[in-house]
């Protein structure tokens, strides 16, 4: 009878043992599953950002075209004349090329009943109030348009009466202005001095390669891991 009593347990305990090595197994083995499925998925989104660099790069070598001409694509170069609002102008607050904090000028810029917003380039604080700053007329410029991004919610919110603004919001752009524009803005292009034009080139953020290397580092590590403890304790 003891004898019984002490098989029974044993092998209760045994069953124990091997559901829990099972169960953390399977645990083990889906966690491996999902960081592969995750640097896999970092993988795909590489690719597209390599074609969509490219497409970007082959874009900014082509020559110039008529706005009113041709659809609106993002990273398109354009010629247009139109007529440009300095009553409306609007001060971005930005870091230059060389990171010192100025403003972007952009006014609102009217193009065959078309409303965009043209950004002028670059400014230091104290130029806010010059009148170097109006001297342009609109006629005859070269650009690049860019798709406007979704407004960053960490960024503070615009100051329309002291018209000191972190972003362009759609809804504080109308406030302003009494107008909507455009959601592809118009980048001047040019020798320009004051405000200096913004260079607009391919190079997006691109880290998928290191977050694939980051999923696929932490599937390794915990194989690794697994099998050492199976080794030692099964």
């Amino acid at each position: 009878m003891v004898v019984f009593i002490c098989c029974n347990l044993y092998l209760g305990k045994l069953i124990r043992s091997l559901k829990n090595k099972f169960l953390f197994s399977v645990f083990v083995f889906f966690f491996i599953s999902v960081f592969i499925a995750l640097g896999s998925w970092q993988i795909i989104r590489l690719n597209w950002k390599n074609n969509l660099i490219l497409e970007i790069k082959e874009s900014l070598k082509n020559p110039p075209v008529e706005l009113s001409k041709s659809n609106t694509e993002n990273y398109l170069k354009i010629k247009t004349s139109g007529s440009i609002d300095f009553e409306k102008q609007i001060y971005l607050y930005n870091l230059n090329e060389n990171g010192v904090p100025g403003f972007e000028v952009i006014n609102p810029f009217f193009v065959d009943n078309k409303n965009y917003l043209i950004n002028r380039g670059w400014i230091p604080f104290e130029k806010k109030k010059s009148v170097d700053i109006i001297k342009f007329d609109g006629k005859n410029i070269v650009g690049t348009l860019k798709k406007q991004g979704r407004t960053n919610i960490f960024k503070p919110d615009n100051d329309l009466k002291k018209n000191y603004w972190f972003s362009l919001d759609r809804e504080d752009v109308l406030n302003f202005t009494g107008k909507e524009f455009s959601e592809y803005i118009i980048y001047l292009d040019g020798n320009y001095k004051l405000p200096k034009p913004k260079t607009i080139t391919a190079n997006i953020s691109n880290n998928h390669k290191k977050y694939a290397i980051t999923w696929f580092s932490l599937a390794i590590s915990i194989l690794l891991l697994y099998l050492y403890f199976r080794k030692k304790n099964y």
